[in-house]
């Protein structure tokens, strides 16, 4: 693949892409951590080979995807255009997965979700409780796009509120997430668009932008989750953000226990630099911006951005206290913004649809949605995410089915 370098040959590549796949159905298999210690790349490899025997490779399509966020009943496989959502799949299910529905067009009762109230089998994801509260804005391509294909991205919109940004002004950029009312979602809640600002108004020679992926809480899993299944949002926000504040430096802090979040990252990471989407003079334009990968060792305390920053620098990881704080003088005393993985992961989707609609989401004080992992003693573990106004108790008791026994 040549480089992009223009918004006209962005658009002429998705025109390609559309034009060139030609499937009637898709087959979308949950590859997230928790699916795959249960089975389903052996499902994704059996159905793929079921179907290039059938010869309908060209009709068909298999992909793995991210994460679907109902983990309590993976592994799961939803059928497309038919919107069928099986559970529980096991390996063994996979030929009649595609004999059954995908060649006869038959659904399995057996594999699809019971309400454990009514008892009733749904087919369709969108009437199930779990469901039903959801509003998804940083898991909006989990379990929609094969997340180690770039061209999945490009066709979701991918990278297209990045060149939006190369024609405005930084100020601007900034207003517009001041305007959004985003706050930190690593648990400070401090207001992303001041956050910014800061690194815009501090002039230096160098600047940095830092992902914090280092997601340390007990069960929580929103983050690696997020950069398993779409990490293309979280390239495209550091880019935006550099752009902003004036930094052509991007580094993600990530703990070495997640080794498919960094494979797919990296996967990532080389496919934007192939297609121009990351590196030097990117869509065309003289903005320039890289990223690299840091390592944690899986230290709690490291999640706090100063203590994050001097992990970096190769110093033991532990807090100082602010100020001057990372946006006056961070990684290696340069102006540093740190957003974390969920964060970064709502703003092109901000750029695209505009500030006032992300804040017309959630409350006045907290604009909107958040992701919650529920673990432990609960009926429907995974992730779930919802606008901000949502009781905690909708979360657990509906979305979550309560808790068992």
């Amino acid at each position: 693949m040549s480089r992009v370098t223009s918004i006209e040959e962005l658009s002429n590549l998705k025109s390609k892409i559309e034009t060139e796949r030609k499937f009637t159905k898709q087959v979308l298999i949950c590859g997230g951590t928790g699916c795959i210690s249960s089975g389903s790349n052996e499902i994704a490899d059996k159905m793929t080979e079921r179907v290039k025997a059938a010869g309908k490779e060209n009709e068909i399509r298999v992909i793995k995807t991210g994460c679907f966020g109902f983990c309590e009943k993976g592994p799961i496989v939803k059928m497309l255009p038919d919107n069928t959502f099986y559970t529980e799949v096991t390996p063994e299910d996979a030929d009649r997965l595609v004999e059954t529905h995908l060649l006869k067009e038959e659904k399995i009762e057996e594999l699809l979700y019971v309400d454990p109230v009514t008892k009733n089998k749904i087919s369709d994801s969108d009437h199930m409780d779990f469901y039903k509260k959801q509003e998804r804005v940083a898991l909006r391509n989990c379990g929609v796009i094969d997340p180690e294909n770039i061209e999945d991205y490009l066709l979701y919109d991918g990278y297209t509120a990045l060149d939006k940004v190369l024609k405005m002004s930084q100020q601007e950029v900034v207003d517009i997430m001041k305007e959004s009312g985003l706050r930190g979602r690593g648990g400070g809640g401090f207001p992303t668009g001041l956050k910014w600002q800061f690194a815009l108004n501090n002039k230096a020679d160098q600047k940095y932008v830092v992902c914090n992926a280092d997601e340390g809480d007990p069960g929580a899993f929103m983050d690696r989750s997020i950069l398993e299944g779409d990490a293309h949002s979280v390239i495209e926000a550091m880019a935006i953000c550099g752009y902003a504040m004036g930094a052509d430096k991007g580094l993600v802090y990530i703990r070495a226990e997640y080794p498919l979040a960094i494979n797919r990252l990296k996967k990532a990471m080389a496919d934007a630099k192939e297609y121009g989407l990351l590196g030097n003079n990117i869509l065309g334009t003289d903005f320039s911006f890289d990223i690299e990968i840091k390592y944690g060792a899986g230290a709690f305390v490291c999640g706090e951005e100063t203590a994050l920053i001097h992990s970096m620098e190769g110093e033991r990881g532990e807090p100082t206290s602010k100020p001057p704080f990372p946006a006056e003088a961070g990684y290696w005393g340069k102006p540093t913004n740190v957003n974390n993985v969920e964060t970064l992961a709502n703003i092109p989707e901000i750029i695209l649809n505009g500030g006032e609609w992300f804040k017309a989401i959630g409350t006045e004080k907290s604009a909107g949605t958040k992701v919650f992992a529920l673990a432990g003693k609960i009926n429907n573990v995974g992730l779930v995410e919802v606008p901000m106004r949502t009781a905690v108790r909708e979360v657990l008791f509906e979305s979550g089915g309560g808790i068992k026994d």
